[in-house]
């Protein structure tokens, strides 16, 4: 990278005009790379300053050509296709404080990186999707015996101790997990102010007034909906109630209409890969993490 385009630190949410300049490069990247370079979270964080995300940027004749977000634990970057091999990636690398970067559907420009950084590729998450007669077959369900269903618009108590269940399973079931696992209530309550959020698409198993199971859905659109998180309380795994969880949520979105359902998942999750797989799912994408 020439000496003179110099590596700027921000916060993108705070700059109207550069915020506007980064999403017109994020459009431009996705178009030539096929995925989006950015995930929703980061995404988010270019507009909402409570995120606390950082933002190192590379500018040329005034317009923004390279983009790194950064939350302190991972890091996520951008840069312009018309500008890739000029050193404006290592430079954005080498400047943020984490040592994880994601590299959204792991394109060759990005692999290319990596190699030539020596960085190491340390975990991999996997896009699946269903459609058609495979998502029909999976999305009937019915009550397993002595279960009962209901989304967090009509739960069998109050919103909030419904709420606070549904907290005590996800902590349960991704104790183990970066991103999804150790919520607060905080927490909850920041991903409920996400603009496609509706109580409705919080489903619910319930053993009388013991959570079972949650499943929660995000719409993209009417046509394509994602198993956004599903997990089991630990009272509850181990007896065969992981697939009727997720069909409850297959049968929910497919009366939404949903003709596409994509999840993500560990590549290394391999039981819920093959139970996904078994399900009717297939890989359509791979999101990886290298480290520097």
């Amino acid at each position: 990278m020439n000496s003179s385009n110099r590596i700027d630190t921000t916060s993108i949410a705070l700059d109207r005009d550069l915020r506007e300049q980064a999403l017109l490069l994020l459009k431009e990247v996705s178009a030539v790379d096929g995925v989006d370079a950015l995930s929703e979270q980061f995404l988010r964080g270019l507009a909402e300053p409570g995120l606390g995300h950082t933002h190192f940027t590379v500018t040329i004749n005034g317009r923004l050509v390279g983009l790194a977000a950064t939350d302190d634990d991972t890091t996520e970057l951008a840069v312009h296709p018309a500008h890739r091999r000029q050193g404006i990636g290592k430079a954005l690398i080498d400047a943020t404080p984490t040592p994880a970067i994601w590299a959204h559907g792991n394109t060759p420009s990005a692999q290319a990186l990596a190699a030539t950084l020596r960085m190491k590729k340390t975990r991999e998450l996997l896009v699946m999707e269903i459609s058609g007669d495979a998502l029909a077959t999976s999305a009937k369900y019915s009550d397993p015996e002595g279960i009962t269903h209901s989304s967090l618009d009509n739960p069998p108590m109050s919103k909030k101790d419904a709420e606070a269940k549904w907290l005590q399973a996800n902590n349960e079931a991704f104790d183990w997990h970066p991103e999804q696992g150790g919520w607060t209530p905080h927490r909850l309550e920041q991903a409920q102010k996400a603009s496609w959020y509706k109580d409705s698409d919080v489903l619910f198993l319930w053993d009388r007034q013991e959570i079972v199971g949650f499943h929660w859905v995000k719409q993209h659109s009417q046509k394509l909906q994602e198993i956004y998180v599903v997990g089991l309380a630990a009272n509850y795994r181990g007896k065969g109630l992981g697939d009727p969880l997720v069909r409850l949520g297959l049968h929910h979105m497919q009366n939404q209409g949903a003709e596409k359902v994509i999840l993500y998942v560990e590549a290394d999750n391999l039981p819920a890969v093959s139970a996904y797989e078994k399900l009717g799912f297939s890989v359509a994408e791979r999101h990886v993490i290298y480290e520097k």
